[in-house]
């Protein structure tokens, strides 16, 4: 359906942290995919004292920070360790790849520090609101922690031990474990990967049968090759689709109709598990229907020579939950022929999706309150920003997901802690900030690498049948500015004619595109 809207404003030895309850530090991530760097953390309030507890399998130093992208420049970092002559503890900040600068201000607290069975905890704290310019502003949204630590107690270059992971401190959703071990694989087996910057690769299937709905609570990664996969993403499939087939995607075939977001991952992200209330439906009903594996590669060399297997594990359970949940994906239309295209020589560029949901009910009958707790954000390399704007009767009432230092190398699903309602006739606003001031071309809105995208995929309870809500602008007035009559590649814009076609794509009316979850 499409409609007419306005726009609206060492050893590999687990750490042993695992299971241990403690009544202060109830949260609990591991930063690493090995489990040896373990983070415990915990706070009354938002604008009170956090108490963090890092555990790490080593008797050498260690190192954990908070980062603006995920790198080391601008970040906020304790050193410590036990050496010698005792504990040694401070806080520094860094100014680039380089040994982090002792801060004038001690405003991290050591708490305890000790060596045990080969492992390093240190416990320590801070207040949540500082007014110190050399610390890092913890706030209600992800923030990319890092981590890096040594052999030995003469604090020096970590070499590959180090590591990042992001991670909603002030709104946790603390994860449970299922007793059940049982997955479905979605996976290719040898892809030969061409030699060109892009590639997407689709696999229609079919899974095996289960006569019974179940649940699916957790989505893992199987990645053989991390400097080639770059998202991946499962749909379900309408019920014309009958034939699996394994071939490069975007070839016209019954395949690009399947829609509907089951599971998905991006470069970076690592499990994802689902609240214990809820978990995304599988079987039963839906036993007959077709899937597609969507993987996209990125081989920005052209090595040739290169195959892949890599997929998607779906872990389910019998033990079914409250809440079916749905993959709502909004912003930009990411497919068809764009409207308009990104200008070069732009240091921060605008675009916006919009969802009005008041649409929903030219679709289904009923349309509930949906119960958002999570969401994945996507750009590519130009993306700088990405804002999801809440609105109530034409007015913003909260945010459902934002990231203000987005970092193309670093995208998961993350869980917003607490619940966002969004109700019937609710507007969600999709806005991304690109940066392409190295460029000289013009930048399209599409599937490629260089290309770019503005999208949230928002995860919901309870589900319902609509997969997709996506916006465009109308195209009939972009001919009134110079900017959009060149011919791609002949004229670099002035920045006046930048602002003024950002501010015309900004005003005109957006074309609202709505799709089913692929039930046909």
């Amino acid at each position: 359906m499409v409609a007419l809207l306005p726009l609206i404003y060492l050893v590999l030895v687990g750490t042993k942290e695992t299971g241990a309850s403690d009544h202060d530090l109830p949260f609990m991530e591991y930063l690493d995919s090995n489990h040896l760097v373990c983070l415990k953390w915990g706070f009354n309030d938002v604008e009170g004292t956090i108490k963090f507890r890092l555990v790490v399998n080593t008797t050498g130093w260690v190192g954990f920070g908070l980062s603006p992208n995920g790198g080391m420049a601008g970040s906020d970092i304790i050193i410590g360790g036990l050496g010698p002559g005792g504990s040694y503890f401070s806080d520094r900040y860094a100014t680039g790849n380089s040994m982090p600068v002792v801060d004038t201000q001690q405003n991290y607290t050591l708490l305890s520090l000790n060596e045990t069975e080969g492992q390093t905890a240190m416990t320590f704290s801070r207040t949540i609101q500082s007014c110190d310019d050399q610390d890092f502003h913890i706030t209600a949204q992800p923030i990319k922690l890092i981590y890096a630590y040594g052999t030995t107690d003469e604090i020096g270059y970590h070499q590959t031990r180090r590591g990042t992971k992001e991670v909603n401190l002030l709104n946790y959703m603390p994860r449970t474990t299922s007793p059940d071990s049982k997955y479905l694989s979605a996976s290719v087996e040898k892809v030969a990967i061409p030699t060109f910057h892009t590639y997407y690769h689709c696999k229609v299937m079919k899974f095996p049968t289960l006569n019974d709905k179940r649940h699916i609570y957790k989505v893992e990664p199987e990645i053989e090759n991390l400097d080639l996969v770059h998202h991946m993403l499962i749909y379900s499939c309408p019920s014309f689709v009958t034939s699996p087939y394994e071939k490069p995607c975007f070839m016209g075939d019954l395949g690009e109709y399947c829609l509907g977001v089951v599971a998905a991952w991006g470069v970076g992200g690592g499990v994802y598990e689902l609240p214990e209330n809820a978990g995304i439906p599988i079987g039963g009903e839906e036993s007959e229907r077709f899937y597609k594996l969507e993987i996209h590669y990125d081989n920005p060399t052209n090595q040739s020579g290169r195959t892949d297997s890599s997929g998607l594990r779906l872990y389910y359970t019998d033990q079914l939950r409250q809440f079916d949940v749905g993959i709502l994906s909004t912003g930009v239309l990411p497919f068809g022929n764009s409207n308009y295209d990104i200008p070069p020589r732009a240091s921060s560029f605008l675009t916006y999706g919009m969802c009005n949901t008041s649409l929903f009910s030219q679709e289904i009958r009923s349309v509930p309150d949906l119960q958002v707790f999570a969401v994945l954000l996507h750009t590519h390399l130009a993306g700088r920003k990405i804002r999801v704007g809440h609105f109530r009767d034409g007015t913003q009432i909260d945010f459902l997901g934002w990231d203000e230092n987005y970092n193309f190398e670093l995208q998961q699903t993350f869980s917003l802690g607490n619940i966002k309602t969004i109700k019937p006739g609710d507007e969600i606003l999709v806005e991304c900030t690109y940066n392409t001031a190295n460029r000289t071309r013009f930048t399209k809105m599409g599937a490629a690498t260089n290309d770019e995208m503005c999208l949230a995929f928002l995860f919901y309870y309870p589900a319902i049948k609509i997969s997709s809500c996506f916006s465009e602008p109308d195209p009939t007035n972009l001919s009134k500015t110079s900017i959009y009559l060149e011919p791609e590649g002949t004229k670099i814009p002035s920045q006046e004619e930048i602002v003024e076609y950002e501010s015309l794509l900004k005003n005109l009316p957006q074309m609202q595109h709505i799709f089913g979850d692929g039930h046909g």
